[in-house]
């Protein structure tokens, strides 16, 4: 089950000071750390403030993080130095680019805010602090908690890194309707700190306390480390009655909540739609055997399903949809366990054809009258046979399908294009969802089947009388899952006293019909004098929700209606000062400015607009060694002998022997199942990456032993070089040269640029564009660089270079037996297809059977 409906990571490192890294690394110290969540009805605002001092005799870099959850807004942010407090501000996103650009220019400092994980984003901000000094930094979010299989949850992840002297996480919760139940769980508590929990529940309103002292937070007496380390999680639910649901109303604004109880559930006829192409080879395709076995079990007897898997071919399990008996479901078990993964990807079939089977039981009454037909798509890559263009693909299951079945569409891993799956769920009445890459993704799966395999009602209207609200939110929604629910927020009419309310929908059984009037002023006093109010706080939830739907709309939109859409919802979020995707916060500091940008789900991947450009993923080898494995969130795929997967976006070089031709420099995994090419370059290969938009330039120097000697990274617009050989790490900023060793651990902040050393293993550099350039420490079987990027999408099209000029237009022209062209900014390249040496496992020597390429510099 997926819990996350509130999530916090509150993370606050000690810097280095880059004139003496030897020095004292603990000197910034959190003396006080508070958070204080009020959760009103359901809409949480959290305020995190963190006070640091600079115990040491210089002046250092303080850095304060905290990862908030995806579906919170950040709202307001500010720091206050020597009493002089320096806000943020919410801005149209271009307009505050240009005014980040402009400090740029003057050489100010260059941070932002946009990393992003499966269920987080991070803000993160650095402040330089003078001897002595003090600063406090405050952060302030709002966010909707969604109901999610029968209960609210509010998960703090806290980890402060060291020993903090005033230490308090300060929930309070009102609920009107009445708190049902309420627990609190961690993965950190010891008996010590659990005497630091106080929890005290009422009718209405529960408070929760956790405040430890500084022995109860240490994890040894004689350490000066913390216990803080993990999740501290706050679950409940409210009491429901049997009745149109909940209203309550603020200042004329009202919310409307509804999620009924011991309803019947619908049948399902279900078609789980199996991508099985040989980019699922290996653990992907395993754990989604392993997560279809369970959900298989969990259908019930009068659902219908049927399984399509598909590659190049599109293969139905039976000719049409079944009936879960246990005996159906034994055999369906069976057959899952006999997928294998191999081939291209064909959706465009793959959706039509399960499409088509669900109008064929339709048409021969297969299926129960009063059912809900639903299509689970799960993929992790773009389309490379049949029908490849995203856009005709929407286009053709939209019309096939015409409103008749709910499309579920499951992106596995960040191959796949999250913006074309979603768009394409939401044409369909259904949703998107990421599956990541990590050892629990069949859980992932399990929890999403468990969201959607409940529908109780569905065409449900929420209706009030004419003129009596003004901007509501939507009110109508095709389908209800137990242990979900409606939310719909909007402005009451002038001087109204009875507030009408009329729900229809269909259950399983009839329909029903739900009416209710409530007095509005009995409702308003419900929120006078509560401690828990922060303003009008159902407004603010209507603009939150409101803005959260016209972006939704606009995913599906075309044209000057999404264009219409989109400036709603930023007008909405600049009034209320909400960090949207529309909208960035400029951080003003003493001597420069950050912006704070929300990042999407489409922001964690380096799909869209792929066509017409090239990503390419390169990856080296090395004779005789698994390299990097899980830290650069490589996996290697069984059965594959070519194919060494990295996230897209993604490139990593490493020495590899030139001696022998046989072995090639590099692995360019093109999109395209065919698209391999093994590339080898001429020493001294100096310039490997230039994108002169961005400030950046990368080189490399081989040297005699074939190998990467050292790497260097320049960032111009900054003044800041990093040197980086196998001996040690050398700093350059604006001609101030700092030696750092590599037998250190260390994270510091230079004019905007994240840098952080990991001891022996990789040191890394992050700047405004949400690129990271990393440059690994290889150990063994002899010490050597390896060099890799992050978020190498957000590089500009004037990035050249022997790896950069593969960025922009690069393509293969058609070819004839083992010989293709391949087109690199309009230069041809004759390419062989050869099978290479692959030196990557350590244990077994393959081949991988690309098109090989020599470019000589």
């Amino acid at each position: 089950m997926e819990r996350q409906i509130f999530t916090l990571w509150l993370i606050f490192s000690s810097q280095i000071v880059l004139a003496d890294p030897a020095g004292q690394q603990n000197a910034i110290e959190i003396y006080s750390l508070r958070v204080d969540s009020k959760v009103t009805s359901r809409f949480a605002h959290t305020v995190i403030t963190s006070k640091v001092a600079n115990r040491a005799n210089v002046s250092q870099e303080a850095l304060f993080e905290v990862e908030l959850p995806k579906t919170a807004f950040i709202t307001n942010f500010s720091m206050t130095i020597d009493g002089k407090t320096y806000p943020g501000t919410v801005k149209e996103k271009k307009a505050a680019q240009d005014q980040y650009d402009a400090a740029v220019s003057r050489g100010q400092s260059a941070g932002l805010v946009r990393s992003s994980g499966r269920k987080l984003e991070q803000f993160h901000v650095s402040v330089n602090v003078a001897a002595a000094a003090k600063v406090t930094f405050e952060l302030i979010y709002e966010e909707l908690l969604k109901r999610k299989l029968g209960k609210y949850e509010l998960l703090i992840k806290v980890k402060p890194k060291q020993l903090v002297k005033h230490f308090q996480i300060d929930t309070h919760i009102f609920e009107p309707q009445g708190i049902s139940f309420l627990e609190t769980d961690s993965t950190f508590l010891t008996n010590e700190l659990n005497e630091a929990l106080t929890k005290v529940q009422g009718e209405t309103k529960a408070h929760i306390t956790f405040k430890p002292t500084i022995a109860q937070q240490r994890k040894r007496p004689d350490l000066e480390e913390t216990l803080l380390d993990g999740d501290f999680l706050i679950r409940y639910d409210v009491k429901r009655s049997v009745t149109a649901g909940d209203i309550q109303i603020v200042n004329g604004y009202f919310v409307h909540y509804f999620a009924p109880s011991e309803i019947p559930v619908f049948p399902k006829n279900i078609v789980f739609v199996i991508d099985k192409s040989g980019s699922m080879i290996g653990k992907k395709i395993q754990q989604t055997q392993e997560a279809l076995q369970e959900i298989l079990d969990d259908l019930n007897p009068e659902d219908h399903f049927n399984l399509i898997t598909f590659s190049r071919k599109v293969i139905a399990w039976k000719p049409s949809l079944l009936p879960a008996t246990e005996e159906n479901v034994e055999l369906a078990k069976q057959y899952v366990g006999t997928i294998q993964a191999q081939g291209a990807t064909d959706i465009n079939d793959a959706v039509l054809t399960a499409i088509h089977t669900l109008n064929e039981a339709t048409a021969a009454e297969l299926l129960p009258e009063q059912s809900i037909s639903m299509i689970i798509l799960l993929t992790d890559g773009e389309p490379t046979t049949g029908v490849t263009d995203v856009h005709t693909i929407q286009k053709n299951i939209k019309q096939a399908n015409n409103e008749k079945y709910f499309l579920y569409c499951l992106g596995f891993g960040f191959d796949v294009s999250y913006t074309f799956l979603e768009k394409m769920a939401l044409d369909n009445g259904g949703i998107a969802r990421r599956i990541y890459e990590d050892a629990d993704a069949a859980l992932q799966l399990q929890s999403f089947y468990h969201e959607v395999a409940t529908p109780i009602l569905k065409e449900i209207e929420m209706n009030y009388l004419d003129n009596a609200v003004e901007e509501i939110t939507r009110n109508n929604f095709k389908l209800l899952f137990n242990g979900s629910e409606i939310v719909v927020a909007g402005k009451i009419g002038n001087e109204l006293d009875v507030f009408p309310v009329e729900i229809k929908a269909q259950t399983q059984m009839n329909n029903l019909t739900l009416k209710e009037q409530v007095n509005v002023t009995e409702k308003e006093e419900i929120f006078q004098n509560q401690k828990y109010i922060f303003g009008n706080f159902i407004e603010r939830l209507w603009a939150y929700l409101t803005i959260q739907q016209l972006l939704e709309k606009s995913v599906s939109a075309e044209g000057e209606q999404q264009k219409m859409l989109k400036d709603q919802a930023l007008n909405l979020s600049l009034k209320f000062s909400f960090v949207t995707p529309l909208t960035s916060m400029v951080v003003t500091k003493p001597d420069a400015e950050e912006v704070a940008n929300k990042p999407t789900e489409a922001d964690n991947e380096n799909v869209e607009g792929k066509r017409g450009h090239f990503y390419p993923t390169l990856i080296s080898l090395h004779k005789g060694n698994r390299i990097f494995g899980s830290r650069t969130g490589m996996q290697g795929l069984p059965g594959s002998p070519g194919l060494f997967r990295i996230p897209s976006g993604s490139f990593l070089l490493q020495r590899v022997p030139l001696s022998d031709e046989r072995y090639p420099h590099f692995i360019l995994q093109l999109p395209g199942e065919d698209n391999i090419v093994c590339l080898n370059v001429d020493p001294p290969l100096r310039s490997l990456l230039s994108d002169p938009d961005k400030g950046i330039e990368v080189t490399g120097q081989i040297g005699e032993k074939l190998q990467f000697k050292h790497f260097e990274v320049v960032y111009q617009k900054a003044g800041v070089k990093l040197n980086v050989s196998k001996d040690h790490i050398l700093l350059d900023h604006n001609g101030n040269a700092t030696v750092l060793p590599w037998t250190t651990t260390v994270s510091f902040t230079v004019q905007g640029l994240k840098v952080i050393i990991e001891e022996e293993k990789s040191v890394s550099i992050s700047g405004a564009d949400n690129i990271t350039i990393k440059i690994a420490y290889v150990k063994f079987p002899e010490r050597f660089l390896g060099l890799y990027f992050i978020g190498s999408e957000n590089f500009s099209d004037q990035v050249t270079g022997h790896l950069g000029e593969f960025y922009f237009n690069t393509h293969f022209e058609t070819g004839f037996g083992d010989w293709r062209p391949i087109v690199v900014q309009g230069r041809n390249y004759p390419t062989n297809r050869q099978a290479r040496k692959d030196y990557r496992v350590e244990s077994s020597i393959d081949t991988v059977s690309c098109w090989t390429l020599h470019i000589r510099p």
